[in-house]
């Protein structure tokens, strides 16, 4: 090696050993940063994904465990209707929730189904007009029925017991949209979550991660292959 060419090696090493620190400090916050997104996103899904966890338990076994998920009693009445009847379900809506003194947190749930000729033992009769009114909070329900021309609504209201509130939370019933956004950040949080931590995976095990990736590479490229024979 001439002494030109031995100079520039000497040169060029230090610049190599530089840049690989570089690179190895750039890694090093990567994983840094990531362990904290990782952290603080497990963080602000772990009280909310407990309750989500327990009453989704509790939805999947409520026939084996026999929790009492409503109240056993349900109330259903007649309630009769003013003389000037109904023009529109919503008029229907804003006279019960006034007359009933319950203001739902969820927009009510309207419901039309138009009249129709409808047979019965051997008979053709017409079917009036039929309007449903769904009222819902989070521990209480109100279901009304009126076909019109009636002189009264069929009402049901069922009441939720501290599961059943939980688990009609778990299920956005009877919520506003605020609730249904904050189930959103916990829904992208574990979305997240997941991908972080695979991330994280992969950065700390390359080598288990290329084996892995050589391995179902492989596989499916052999059902590819036994499908297409």
């Amino acid at each position: 090696m001439s002494t030109d060419a031995f100079a520039r090696s000497l040169n060029t090493a230090p610049s190599l050993r530089a840049c690989a620190v570089r690179k190895r400090s750039r890694r090093a916050v990567f994983l840094t940063w990531l362990r904290k997104t990782h952290l603080y996103v497990g963080l602000w899904g772990a009280a909310l994904g407990l309750m989500f966890g327990t009453t989704g338990i509790v939805m999947n076994h409520r026939a084996i465990l026999k929790l009492p998920v409503a109240k056993v009693v349900q109330h259903t009445v007649h309630f009769p209707v003013p003389e000037n009847a109904f023009a529109s379900p919503e008029e229907m809506s804003e006279w019960l929730q006034a007359e009933l003194g319950f203001a739902p947190v969820a927009p009510a749930i309207l419901k039309t189904q138009a009249a129709a000729t409808v047979s019965w033992a051997d008979r053709e009769l017409t079917q009036p007009e039929r309007w449903t009114v769904m009222l819902n909070r989070p521990e209480r329900g109100i279901s009304a029925e009126y076909y019109v021309g009636n002189r009264f609504v069929k009402l049901d209201q069922s009441d939720a017991t501290p599961i059943g509130t939980l688990t009609r939370l778990h299920m956005s019933v009877g919520v506003n949209a605020f609730w249904v956004v904050l189930m959103d950040t916990i829904a992208g949080s574990l979305i997240l979550l997941s991908l972080t931590g695979l991330l994280l995976w992969t950065q700390l095990h390359t080598m288990r991660t290329a084996a892995v990736l050589s391995s179902v590479g492989a596989l499916l490229a052999g059902m590819w292959f036994m499908w297409s024979i």
